[in-house]
């Protein structure tokens, strides 16, 4: 056998931790690789294996075919990263639109988007659709590709695909009734709440500012859950079961994505199972169609050429999302004077 080696390679198109999540286990499964560690700090990934005399370029070629499907690929030089301003200010209007129209919404009451207080069911969904569209959802995207690929090959996409989704829904009505329930046991008080909810705007700043993909110091600073939980339930598409796709979908709700936490953290304030529960469901039925999407077509919104103007939009609406829940929980405790009417 050959003596193992080690290659470094540029990820070019990894954006948080559960794109690490993504490159370490699909290349993982490569025959020749014995080892593989990703780090978000400078976007690279450490391989070891027998490679024998392969030539760096052609095995960056070769791993990089495991990681096309999920919109990454490998380098031996670092990508120019240059700010694309001119997609930002293409982004405004559009942005501004959206923003108009939420609180437009909100003036008539049909829906209750920047309350920090209380989440309505349609802000929840809506915040769900902005994060299925996120490079956040990397890993829940990543297993639901995996999903179609593992069982089409069997000829059957419809049942597995709707188990995945099925469980996925399951999954986080009941368990964000657990933490609703958990939230009751204990009185959070005024204090509890603004901590909370000031945790839940910061999570949706980071997450805004990191769509933008304008400032890469912002990427390393997105809480996440710990990756070996992201790891462990990536790897649970290996099962030959045919409930796997059910697994899966249910273990989606302990994967690395910011949104899904500040959701979960709002949950905690509900002190409600049904509330906590529904509010959670609602968030998942926002992530549904892009997921679906996915699911039973090839559609990508990463190979999309306006993707990034597309981004950029959806970040300075999250960070719209924020900054008023920021501003409403000083409000909460005194800090300020109520500043808006709506």
């Amino acid at each position: 056998m050959p003596p193992q080696k080690t290659h470094t390679f540029h990820v070019r198109g990894m954006h948080c931790q559960a794109c690490v999540v993504v490159t370490e286990n699909e290349l993982n499964e490569h025959e020749k690789i014995t080892r593989v560690k990703a780090s978000l700090n400078n976007y690279t990934v450490e391989v070891t294996g027998h490679f024998e005399e392969q030539a760096p370029e052609e095995l960056a070629e070769e791993l990089s075919l495991l990681l096309k499907p999920h919109g990454y690929t490998l380098a031996l030089t670092p990508p120019e990263k240059l700010a694309n301003w001119q997609e930002l200010k293409k982004a405004l209007p559009i942005a501004l639109i959206f923003i108009l129209l939420f609180i437009g919404l909100q003036k008539l009451g049909i829906v209750n988007l920047l309350s920090v207080s209380k989440v309505s069911y349609g802000s929840a969904f809506l915040i769900g659709l902005v994060a299925s569209l996120s490079t956040c959802m990397a890993v829940v995207g990543g297993l639901v590709l995996s999903v179609s690929a593992n069982f089409a090959k069997d000829g059957d996409r419809v049942k597995p695909q709707t188990l995945f989704h099925l469980g996925r829904l399951t999954s986080f009505f009941i368990l964000g009734g657990i933490i609703g329930a958990i939230g009751s046991t204990f009185s959070l008080g005024t204090t509890g709440v603004f901590v909370l909810s000031f945790l839940m705007a910061v999570v949706l700043i980071i997450l805004g500012i990191n769509l933008l993909d304008l400032f890469s110091v912002f990427k390393k600073w997105q809480p996440t859950m710990p990756t070996f939980i992201g790891r462990r339930v990536h790897r649970l598409k290996n099962l030959n079961h045919n409930l796997t796709p059910l697994i899966l979908g249910v273990a989606t709700f302990f994967l690395p994505c910011g949104f899904t936490q500040s959701m979960q953290l709002y949950t905690l304030t509900t002190g409600n199972f049904w509330q906590g529960g529904i509010t959670m469901l609602m968030f998942a039925l926002g992530t549904l169609p892009m997921l679906a999407l996915l699911s039973f077509s090839s559609f990508a919104i990463s190979k999309k050429s306006q993707k990034g103007i597309f981004f950029k939009t959806a970040g300075l609406v999250v960070i719209f999302f924020g900054l008023f829940n920021l501003i409403n929980s000083l409000v909460i405790i005194g800090w300020l004077p109520p500043i808006f009417n709506f």
